[in-house]
């Protein structure tokens, strides 16, 4: 029993995130606060999609212990959190990923067990040009044997939005104590904006809910441009909770990675850089905004010595020195 318990103890450290001063922008007026996403046990905002994922697919009997194999087309995050939560719960996970995808990400999916078909650019889903066609390769993997296949369908699947709404929503209007006037995301799937923001507006319609996009052709992994990008099934449900839009460069997003680690000591993924630029030029006179925080750094080393962020010494002390770094279940 105890060996039981020791396995599955990741899955108790799903949520429940800290929510943490953002020095560098707040001032007397407007207080700015980042959702460290990152705390996660798989390291990002996806395990909270991933696990509410399986345990409905478990609750309606679609996924079956010992007979069932996941099947998800990812650029990192979602398919690192399905593969070590699924492995704990007894399911195989096989990942459908982008060659350009980091090799820090590869080699966690590789650790963590998890199968890996890598595709071409065409067929690359992060999100951009060429996500529906990923979103069809996986599901024609699945299709060719439903009696084993299961793919999650991040893209359209509710238990996406439930998973934000039930934990991170909540969360987030009590670590506020209700203050929170401002919300900064960016749009992947749409189940983090709209589960968290459907829950904000029912406490305070007031609040108003910021879709942070990316540029066209843009090298922020799992985000949307909805100019090049069709929207998800699962953001078109909901996507009138969305009260405004601000649009981020990748020069804008990468370009601040530097500088959020020099003044508020966090090394962060270039996601949550992009939503801490969108922050940075929001025009807020005053109020209490709270900016989802992915995940970290740690994944895109290889990334940053390449666009001259850090170099690799440099990247090896920030993981080591900077503030609010997590522990792993990998």
């Amino acid at each position: 029993m105890a060996t039981i318990v020791a396995e599955q103890e990741p899955l108790s450290r799903i949520g429940n995130t800290p929510l943490v001063h953002i020095e560098s922008l707040s001032n007397d007026k407007s207080t700015y606060l980042a959702k460290l996403e990152g705390h996660n046990p798989f390291g990002s905002v996806k395990d909270r999609a991933a696990y509410w994922m399986i345990k409905d697919a478990e609750a309606r009997g679609i996924l079956k212990k010992n007979k069932s194999t996941i099947i998800e087309p990812t650029s990192g995050n979602t398919g690192i959190a399905l593969v070590g939560i699924a492995r704990i719960l007894g399911y195989e996970v096989e990942i459908v990923i982008p060659e350009k995808a980091s090799e820090e990400t590869k080699k966690i999916l590789k650790k963590l067990g998890a199968k890996m078909y890598e595709t071409s650019d065409d067929l690359c889903p992060k999100v951009g040009v060429g996500t529906e066609q990923s979103i069809a390769l996986a599901t024609s993997i699945a299709s060719s044997r439903p009696d084993t296949y299961y793919s999650p369908n991040q893209y359209s699947n509710d238990a996406n939005f439930e998973g934000h709404y039930t934990t991170t929503g909540p969360e987030i209007w009590r670590q506020t104590g209700g203050d929170i006037t401002h919300f900064f995301t960016g749009v992947g799937t749409g189940g983090t904006i709209t589960g968290i923001g459907t829950y904000l507006k029912e406490k305070n319609s007031k609040i108003q809910i910021i879709g942070c996009q990316p540029q066209m052709n843009h090298l922020i992994q799992g985000w949307r441009n909805f100019e090049e990008s069709a929207k998800p099934d699962l953001f078109l449900k909901r996507e009138d909770v969305v009260d405004d839009w601000i649009n981020v460069t990748n020069d804008e997003a990468f370009g601040v990675v530097r500088e959020i680690y020099d003044s508020d000591n966090l090394l962060v993924s270039p996601s949550s850089a992009a939503v801490y630029a969108c922050m940075k030029k929001y025009d807020m006179p005053a109020g209490c905004a709270v900016g989802i925080f992915a995940d970290d750094g740690r994944k895109f080393g290889s990334i940053y010595k390449a666009r001259g962020i850090f170099t690799e010494r440099q990247f090896n002390q920030a993981t080591l020195s900077a503030s609010h770094m997590s522990r792993l279940a990998y």
